[in-house]
């Protein structure tokens, strides 16, 4: 019942599309593409960084493994300076 228009649907809607926007169809056409060009630059950024952040997750973990010693370390140090 509800689906993919078929192609007198398509006409129809085309048609429909010219008479609202008329001779503004085209800008309305070539911004809406350099969105749809932004938002993919956007995903493949955030991939991007989700991928780095992957690659990289073994290195910090060693790093806040160090730095809780390391605060560990530094509150013993200072119980023992009250002490």
């Amino acid at each position: 019942m509800f689906g993919m228009p078929g192609g007198m649907e398509w006409i129809i809607i085309l048609i429909v599309a010219l008479l609202i926007f008329g001779k503004r169809l085209p800008e309305v056409m070539k911004s809406m593409g350099r969105g749809i060009v932004e938002f993919k630059k956007g995903v493949k950024g955030v991939e991007d960084d989700v991928e780095d952040a992957v690659e990289k997750k073994p290195d910090k973990i060693e790093a806040s493994e160090n730095r809780s010693e390391k605060t560990e370390t530094d509150k013993e140090h200072t119980n023992e300076m009250k002490g």
